[in-house]
């Protein structure tokens, strides 16, 4: 069994959770055991025990995407895959987005991308968006925040 200290993740809503289809920013990012790109929300460990499961969703939001969330709300929490880690990961929903700074690991290689949430929906009906933190947090957003709204 694998011991995880757990993560927060966090899918940016660019416009209002209200309107009829809001863009949603997604991370576009190499992984190097996909051996390829993937589509994701902006996700990462906490800095130490001091960050809270929210603040560490902030840091990696404005770290990954280059933006900061005047709203963020906890959706709920996974164990990603419960057969041989304890990883839990804090997923979030941030709104009401402003502009900050980027700040990158030396070996990540990210694109952001915006698109419609309806879009981000319909690639996790697709196949497009495989990472499992990222298809539980847009179809918990589309089932119980949007009331499926989103394809």
């Amino acid at each position: 069994m694998i011991r995880h200290v757990g993560a927060s993740a966090v899918l940016p809503f660019l416009g209002r959770l209200t309107d009829s289809d809001p863009d949603v920013l997604l991370i576009r990012q190499y992984r190097y055991a996909s051996d390829g790109y993937i589509y994701e929300i902006p996700a990462g460990l906490p800095m130490g025990p001091e960050e809270s499961w929210e603040e560490c969703a902030r840091r990696e939001l404005e770290e990954e995407t280059g933006m900061r969330a005047k709203e963020m709300t906890p959706l709920t929490s996974i164990y990603t895959t419960p057969g041989f880690t304890d990883e839990v990961i804090h997923l979030f929903l941030a709104t009401d987005l402003e502009s900050g700074e980027p700040s990158r690991d030396a070996d990540e290689f990210i694109e952001v991308v915006t698109i419609p949430f309806s879009e981000a929906v319909e690639m996790v009906r697709d196949g497009r968006i495989v990472d499992a933190k990222s298809i539980a947090t847009i179809l918990y957003a589309d089932r119980f925040v949007r009331g499926g709204q989103g394809g």
